[in-house]
């Protein structure tokens, strides 16, 4: 199918972007590396009369790590963070989330903002912004906001932005010391949505108990999760003392629904997805046991 007809528009800066979504109110719909919205236009399920292209604002692109976090502007492709030392360093669950991100060509146009703004509950970068407490940053005419990870996923395919906000980064806080993280998905086909997947990241203490521990969710809800069921039964306890298949269940079972769909039953699902959670936990409490 073609997409329907549309006003193109260029801005040359984050101030004259921000001031046409305003314009403009929900006939507008900013686009980036497109990986998202294009295929939505083209079936329809979005229709937007203006679209307002992002990919001159340069400012919104690069890697930054500064006061123990990493900035990343929402304009950095997918295939950037993929190649950055200083992600890989410092925020390695999102360096290790972003070759499960479709296939090459996707990442080499997808950037981080266009994944958490687009919301997909299937995403991986979304739960690992959940899992690591990321703080997103939102600009428009009234000036910045910063929303927390936890606050800025609200529905399907839906954020707290306002019509109005465009996101201009995110910060991952840095966590070194005895940290381990992993993400593990379950996919039909390489480069597919996962059916189920969860990123993990864990952080001991002196003593070598589990201080935080961060559960990101994907695939398993109408929008990325947390288990803070399973977070709370994680911390405090040594790792010897966890059961990583009883997490996974807990991890499951504080879900209010799961979906279904032609890929799996709410059942199978649930099941493949305390399997996942359970091998995440592992690899991460290792990690973080043994450096």
């Amino acid at each position: 199918m073609k997409p329907p007809s549309f006003e193109y528009h260029l801005p040359g800066g984050v101030e004259e972007a921000v001031g046409l979504l305003a314009e403009l109110g929900e006939d507008a719909k900013p686009i980036a590396g497109g990986q998202s919205l294009v295929p939505m236009l083209a079936l329809r399920l979005a229709a937007p009369e203006h679209l307002v292209d992002l990919r001159r604002l340069d400012g919104l692109r690069g890697v930054e790590e500064r006061d123990g976090t990493v900035r990343i502007g929402a304009g950095t492709t997918q295939a950037a963070v993929q190649r950055s030392a200083e992600v890989a360093r410092s925020v390695p669950l999102m360096a290790r989330a972003t070759p499960l991100i479709g296939h090459f060509q996707i990442r080499n146009r997808g950037t981080v903002g266009g994944s958490l703004a687009h919301a997909d509950a299937a995403a991986e970068y979304p739960a690992v912004a959940l899992a690591l407490d990321a703080r997103l940053e939102a600009v428009s005419p009234r000036g910045a906001r910063t929303i927390p990870a936890g606050a800025f996923f609200t529905g399907l395919w839906s954020t707290a932005l306002a019509e109005d906000e465009l996101l201009t980064a995110v910060d991952f806080p840095v966590r070194r010391g005895r940290s381990g993280f992993a993400i593990e998905e379950f996919a039909r086909r390489g480069g597919d949505f996962a059916i189920a997947g969860a990123a993990v990241a864990v952080e001991l203490d002196g003593a070598g108990l589990v201080r935080r521990c961060g559960i990101g969710l994907f695939g398993l809800g109408s929008t990325p999760l947390r288990a803070p069921a399973a977070e709370a039964a994680a911390t405090g306890s040594a790792l010897t003392g966890i059961d990583a298949s009883e997490l996974g269940r807990t991890a499951l079972a504080e879900l209010d629904s799961v979906p279904a769909d032609l890929h799996a039953s709410a059942d199978h699902r649930a099941h493949v997805g305390a399997a996942i959670v359970a091998r995440a936990w592992r690899r991460a409490a290792e990690e973080a046991a043994h450096g």
